[in-house]
């Protein structure tokens, strides 16, 4: 099972370049960072993972754009997966999200992993444009039509939320494919759906090995719903603060069919970040 880092507010001040370069060194698998382009104020009282006293979760308000941080994390590394945790799709026009994600999978050499997800801020998601009420609905036409300028020379595409005409969209990613589009959620029981018809993986955000047995459940009915073999599909367990740290959890979620793990970087500067890495690494790798 591989193992990956996220950093939550990948600044200046939490250099990406100086942290993708080292978790690389020490042996880890990936690096990813979250996404929120704009959070209206006050909105972000909303989160589902808002503390019990109900204090605002600052970080949400600070996250720069995560594809500007992974070219810079891309840049200073070889072997390291760059992943989104995830980007919200609903929330940018799909031909712009198209160029530049092909833009940073060609030149990382198809390491970009799209970890994707609708939003749980309607202020946020209709400010951008989304539609909050129908956002899945919106993200699987943005995911076809992304494919599409991905795939094709000559793309156009007739959508519920998304129609162009034949356009020309470069650079092509570096997997004809496009980059692996796995997909996120929290606590809707249609996510397992959309996985196996659309995504090629899942992200499931959980709090025990209990519900990450019943979401794997789950999702095996929905894949034999619709004949798509399980095995296909890539489960990427994230880890919240603290979350995931112990040889025996990480062994449990292997044994469960987790094929990758994030673990959170637990500070929000450079050198106490480093400092966490290389207890991480000692630790679990």
């Amino acid at each position: 099972m591989d193992i990956g880092v996220f950093s939550v507010i990948p600044s200046a001040a939490a250099d990406p370049a100086i942290i993708a370069k080292r978790a690389e060194e020490l042996g880890f698998e990936s690096y990813w960072v979250p996404d929120h382009p704009i959070v209206p104020v006050g909105s972000e009282q909303t989160y589902p993972g808002t503390p019990p006293d109900g204090s605002s979760l600052s970080f949400l308000t600070r996250i720069p754009d995560p594809l500007i941080v992974l070219a810079r994390a891309g840049a200073v590394t070889t072997r390291l997966k760059l992943g989104t945790g995830v980007y919200l799709v609903p929330e940018r026009h799909p031909l712009i999200s198209a160029q530049q994600i092909a833009s940073l999978d060609e030149a990382t050499r198809g390491r970009f992993l799209l970890g994707i997800g609708a939003g749980w801020n309607r202020a946020e998601c209709e400010v951008l444009g989304g539609n909050f009420d129908h956002r899945w609905g919106q993200t699987k036409d943005f995911i076809a039509a992304m494919r599409s300028l991905w795939q094709d020379d000559e793309a156009e595409y007739r959508g519920k939320y998304a129609e162009f005409s034949p356009v020309y969209c470069y650079p092509k990613p570096a997997r004809q494919s496009g980059p692996p589009v796995l997909v996120g959620g929290i606590g809707s029981p249609y996510v397992y759906r959309r996985v196996a018809e659309w995504g090629d993986g899942w992200i499931p955000l959980i709090a025990d090995m209990a519900a990450f047995h019943d979401g794997m459940e789950k999702l095996k009915r929905a894949c034999e719903a619709v004949g798509r073999d399980m095995d296909t599909v890539d489960i990427t367990v994230f880890g919240g603060p603290g979350q995931w740290r112990k040889g025996e959890e990480l062994a449990a979620l292997e044994r469960g069919g987790a094929n990758r793990v994030t673990l959170w970087i637990n500070a929000f500067e450079t050198e106490e970040m480093l400092g966490d890495l290389d207890a991480l690494a000692s630790q679990v790798l």
